[in-house]
């Protein structure tokens, strides 16, 4: 009797992902209801991140009804908003940022043609008076980070300027 027993076929242990697909491909293929950014895969009027290398899992969520939902209200509004990644959003470096930069390198320059020593900004007093009347002087790091991150680039800057004057 055990002659005559049917044995299933042995199972493919094949993954159904597309291996060599990337996220250009998938919009060039769904049209412009996606759009690649940073190597990730976004719906555009969902603004949420898609697995581009499952073919089902977009056409899934093409055919969900809360992207039948927010496409409406996206063409509704008539506006793009493109999510953006986290990398690109930390290396655009905004007007603040660039000035604070700047009133810092100032502040260390002042505190050293005035041979004041950076320790002083420690003081509760000195901090209080900066964040009051200096803009962006609340963003004035304590004297260690000074003498690490600034003072290095001040000493070059002259250093560069005094070379200059010689010749």
């Amino acid at each position: 009797m055990e002659r005559f027993v049917v044995t299933a076929p042995p199972a493919r242990n094949r993954s159904k992902t597309a291996l060599y697909v990337t996220p250009l491909d998938r919009v060039t293929e769904f049209g412009g209801e996606l759009h690649e950014d940073g190597g990730k895969l976004f719906c555009t009027s969902c603004n949420v991140v898609l697995n581009h290398v499952r073919k089902s899992a977009i056409s899934d969520h093409l055919k969900s009804k809360t992207h039948t939902k927010r496409k409406a209200e996206f063409e509704e509004q008539n506006v793009r908003k493109k999510q953006r990644p986290l990398t690109a959003s930390l290396q655009c470096n905004s007007t603040a940022q660039t000035e604070k930069v700047s009133v810092i390198q100032d502040f260390v320059k002042m505190c050293l043609e005035a041979n004041i020593p950076l320790e002083k900004a420690d003081h509760p007093a000195v901090r209080a008076f900066l964040s009051r009347h200096v803009k962006n002087g609340g963003a004035i790091p304590k004297s260690d980070q000074l003498r690490r991150a600034y003072l290095p680039d001040g000493y070059e800057n002259e250093n560069q300027l005094l070379n200059s004057q010689d010749c």
